[in-house]
């Protein structure tokens, strides 16, 4: 799947290098020469990974980390450190920043697409394209299809999504705030019982196959996705 990600890089040559590689790769890039127009892009809407450079006119990239690990909205968005600087105790404070990965430049275009993926899959697998199998149900973000043994389910769009996420994260438990920020997007208003009426459209598409019991409502918190059934909570 194509990924959203915000380069904040002042460096023009730089940044169009990681752009034009990333457009390659099959993802969307949004561009920011500062943090100050970094944290512009991202109140209006959260990327799926943002690759951050250290070192950027007025406040540094390590500073723009510390406060997006520090606000609830944005900590966790995958991020990686994008620097000229290369010793030890550099790498230590970038990570220890939060920074789920560092890259040294000169870098290897090659090699920073792998890996914004294995970021990606480790941290945000709703974004990748890698299929996802539970309780026999199969679903393929590559070619948009869901199977249970030999069954075809149709889904619409959002109901697709809706399903991928829960897929990609299993036996958790996602409010319905949670899931209208994930899946619609948190730039998007909507009620929040919309999320029911897609709940129920998905659970009735995949009720003929029986599946219908992966998703499970805990009751007073939200919705999550287990192949375990669970009595108590599990209330429709």
């Amino acid at each position: 799947m194509s990924a959203n990600i915000l380069v904040v890089e002042d460096e023009p040559a730089i940044q169009e290098l990681i752009a034009a590689n990333l457009g390659r790769a099959g993802h969307h890039v949004i561009r920011a020469a500062d943090a100050e127009a970094a944290q512009r892009i991202v109140r209006e809407a959260l990327p799926d990974l943002i690759l951050l450079d250290w070192m950027l006119p007025g406040m540094p990239g390590i500073d723009l980390a510390r406060r997006l690990r520090a606000e609830e909205r944005t900590r966790d968005i995958p991020l990686i450190m994008l620097t000229a600087r290369g010793e030890e105790q550099d790498k230590v404070q970038g990570l220890e920043t939060g920074a789920d990965d560092y890259i040294t430049k000169p870098f290897s275009p090659r090699e920073l697409v792998a890996r914004i993926k294995a970021v990606l899959r480790r941290r945000a697998p709703q974004a990748t394209e890698d299929p996802v199998v539970i309780g026999g149900l199969h679903l393929d973000p590559a070619t948009h299809r869901i199977t249970a043994g030999e069954a075809r389910i149709s889904l619409g769009p959002t109901e697709f999504r809706l399903l991928h996420f829960l897929m990609t994260h299993p036996e958790r438990v996602h409010s319905r705030t949670q899931l209208l920020d994930q899946v619609w997007g948190d730039h998007v208003f909507v009620e929040e019982r919309t999320v029911d009426v897609h709940i129920r459209r998905l659970r009735s598409a995949l009720e003929p196959t029986e599946h219908d019991r992966l998703i499970q409502t805990v009751r007073g918190s939200g919705y999550r996705l287990s192949a375990q059934p669970d009595e108590e909570t599990a209330v429709r």
